[in-house]
């Protein structure tokens, strides 16, 4: 389950949102009534595709089976969530039971559409306490305005990680907490390249700070500060915000204290591909990555050839309380609103999602973090301290993930094509183009309603 197959790009999640909002706003319903003790064939999707996770999945599904002679799980894997989508408006007997998605943007569309069944009433009926078995920002973004219709799947969080060589060499004794520590440590650790010390070119930067390089999306880095997207009616409020124009400001600075966004963008420009053996974080042209727990693994498997550590990244100075904090988001589980096996499909649900031993057998084979408070605290998980050190950020009460909205992650989309022309300086007047911004989003919301 690691998050670079999560869909980031525009056309993924502007897909999936018209798939989803075109006639779907009254769905009919399936059964709730059906006896989860007769034997029954359920059909789960999901997205998992490299061999690794889905065996891991499959040796889930046997967990369940056994627990569950009577149920009979046929799983489709590498199911994006466009098919899903156009399976569930359909309908009929080839619509999944039991669906997943790594796209928690879309979960608003899902509980607002009534695509995913409320899942409230099944944890009423079989005593699942969800606010005592799930961390409040997970619960977060599976839910919109009342309706759980998701849980969470395992989760991500994002984290620092940094080069322990380079920072020996650059005399840093520890990660950066706050913003000026971190735009101080960058600088310190960049050293330029090519011949005669060329101004133009690098050996290694301290922190890429390009919005287009691998994870540093906006809305991750953006995080830091705790921002608040939407007022109490749903509008877009970036432009009132007063982190966001610390954030740009932040943003600049750091490209600025290493050279300027052009001399940056032509050095990340010979970055290798983000999940092969030329990242640029493991090839040493990047001393420090902003990244998801699934890196600790890929670096061991790939035997970095130098020492490395995991922190928090940094917050902003005037939060410096908040330090530990970090971007949470992962995969959500949830029934389909056709599925005429619901409470059957409710059994496997809340097996994948609640049973402990399950959570923790699944997380240790695909090291993401565990979603539950029981699994978190097993003694069973992998003992690996940069593994656990994700479970800290998880944990941390100022943690933050993207909140839900009726048009999915379209509003995601909008900043981020804002942050790409700011990053660049063709934005001359950041309000003025905040208001344009929040305006956008406002009007894309709206025409999701109608």
């Amino acid at each position: 389950m690691p998050r670079w197959r999560m869909p980031t790009c525009a056309s993924a999640a502007l897909a999936a949102a018209g798939l989803l909002l075109s006639g779907c706003a009254n769905p009919s319903v399936g059964s709730a009534n059906d006896d989860p003790t007769e034997p029954v064939t359920l059909k789960f999707w999901h997205g998992w595709a490299t061999p690794g996770e889905v065996k891991a999945i499959n040796d889930s599904i046997d967990r369940f089976e056994k627990l569950h002679p009577n149920i009979d799980v046929k799983a489709t894997g590498n199911v994006s969530d466009e098919t899903v989508n156009q399976a569930l408006r359909a309908g009929g007997d080839k619509a999944p039971d039991v669906v997943s998605s790594f796209t928690t943007n879309n979960v608003g569309q899902y509980c607002d559409s009534g695509m995913w069944v409320n899942l409230d009433p099944f944890m009423k009926k079989t005593g699942l306490d969800k606010r005592k078995t799930f961390p409040k920002t997970l619960l977060d973004y599976t839910s919109y305005r009342g309706n759980q219709c998701a849980l969470p799947l395992l989760a991500d969080a994002f984290g620092m990680y940094y080069n322990k060589d380079a920072y020996a060499e650059a005399g840093i004794e520890r990660p950066p907490r706050t913003m000026s520590e971190f735009k101080k440590a960058a600088e310190k650790l960049t050293v330029r390249g090519g011949s005669g010390g060329d101004k133009g070119s690098y050996k290694r930067v301290g922190f890429m700070p390009s919005f287009r390089s691998y994870q540093n999306s906006p809305d991750r880095l953006f995080a830091q500060w705790g921002p608040k997207y939407f007022d109490a009616e749903g509008r877009s409020r970036l432009a009132d915000e007063p982190a966001t124009y610390d954030f740009f400001k932040t943003a600049h600075q750091l490209a600025d204290g290493q050279g300027g966004f052009k001399e940056l963008e032509k050095f990340r420009l010979t970055f290798g591909d983000e999940m092969s053996s030329q990242n640029a974080f493991l090839t040493g042209k990047v001393a420090m990555l902003l990244d998801g727990e699934w890196r600790g693994l890929m670096l061991n498997e790939a035997k970095a050839k130098f020492n490395w550590g995991v922190a928090p990244l940094p917050v902003p100075d005037d939060q410096a309380d908040t330090y530990g904090r970090g971007f949470i988001t992962g995969t959500v589980a949830g029934i389909a609103h056709s599925s005429k096996h619901q409470n059957a499909a409710w059994e496997l649900v809340r097996f994948l999602t609640a049973d402990t031993k399950q959570v923790v057998s699944f997380a240790n084979a695909i090291h993401n973090v565990p979603s539950t408070f029981a699994a978190l605290k097993s003694p069973d998980l992998d003992a690996d301290p940069t593994f656990r050190a994700f479970f800290d950020i998880l944990e941390n009460k100022h943690s933050k993930a993207l909140p839900p909205s009726v048009n999915g992650g379209a509003y995601v989309v909008s900043l981020m094509d804002f942050a790409y022309s700011v990053e660049a300086g063709r934005v001359g007047d950041l309000r003025k183009g905040l208001e344009k911004l929040d305006e956008q989003i406002d009007a894309d919301i709206l025409q999701s309603k109608s």
